[in-house]
């Protein structure tokens, strides 16, 4: 059971491989409308829980890096279109070899669509459970044995309270919103925000049929966390997929740039 939000049960997890036919390889100013974070007080989860999870986390971390193999947490709400953006950069970016842990509470279906792109995939059922773990994100490395110096990306079941918490050993998180969800994410959600490396805000060619103001939801995130990426896109319509793939690219010569450095 998670000691987080009391969800999920280790046995009800499951790991399963879906058939593919193809190869993997793809060729703070104040402001009139300025706002005061509230005071927040992080309770003290259980301890043994987290401890365990992330030990399991740092083995996994390990495991990647003896593979270079460059691992990403894709977070997000239901519907902000996670697999779209997956689908399109399994069949665009093409600079490395691609492979995908998805993770649902239920159903094939997300892996189903990422196996019709031809590309490596497992999914991992998480039953009652909100989030993937470490002790299920090495299982689901166990099956699907990503080829060294894979692109791994590891979908997170939607939801952006638990998975902050719960390192799975990739090198960064990468949180997807959309303009359909609120200006004011970041704030309601703060610990996925400050824990993300990039922010993607997916679907802008909606923003003349919503009420989102892209520029404050920047600012909000920009008080949540500084130091997070911050892109714009539509996945549907392309507009930010090139700096999305530039950030891949950047991604890699930061795990390149480790490796060799003295």
């Amino acid at each position: 059971m998670c000691a987080t939000c009391g969800c999920g049960d280790d046995d009800a997890a499951a790991v399963i491989t879906i058939p593919h036919e193809h190869g993997h390889s793809h060729d703070h100013a104040h402001g009139a409308d300025h706002v005061h974070l509230p005071v927040t007080e992080t309770i003290t989860l259980e301890q043994k829980v987290l401890a365990k999870n992330d030990e399991l986390a740092q083995r996994n971390r390990a495991w990647l890096a003896a593979r270079d193999i460059l691992a990403l947490n894709m977070t997000s709400s239901p519907g902000a279109g996670k697999t779209t953006l997956l689908e399109r950069t399994i069949r665009e970016f093409g600079e490395a070899p691609i492979a995908v842990i998805e993770g649902d509470q239920a159903t094939l279906l997300d892996a189903e669509r990422i196996a019709a792109t031809g590309c490596r995939v497992v999914q991992v059922n998480t039953g009652a459970g909100c989030h993937l773990d470490a002790e299920m994100t090495r299982r689901a490395l166990e099956t699907l044995d990503p080829a060294p110096g894979s692109l791994l990306f590891i979908e997170n079941v939607g939801n952006l309270v638990c998975p902050a918490l719960f390192d799975l050993g990739e090198r960064g998180k990468v949180v997807v919103i959309s303009v359909t969800e609120g200006t004011d994410k970041p704030l309601k959600y703060p610990h996925m925000f400050a824990a993300a490396s990039l922010v993607l805000v997916n679907k802008i060619d909606l923003l003349p049929y919503v009420d989102f103001d892209l520029e404050k939801c920047r600012e909000y995130a920009a008080m949540i966390n500084p130091g997070a990426e911050i892109v714009p896109m539509s996945v549907t319509g392309g507009e930010g997929m090139a700096q999305w793939f530039e950030w891949l690219r950047s991604q890699r010569v930061a795990i390149d740039d480790h490796a060799t450095a003295p």
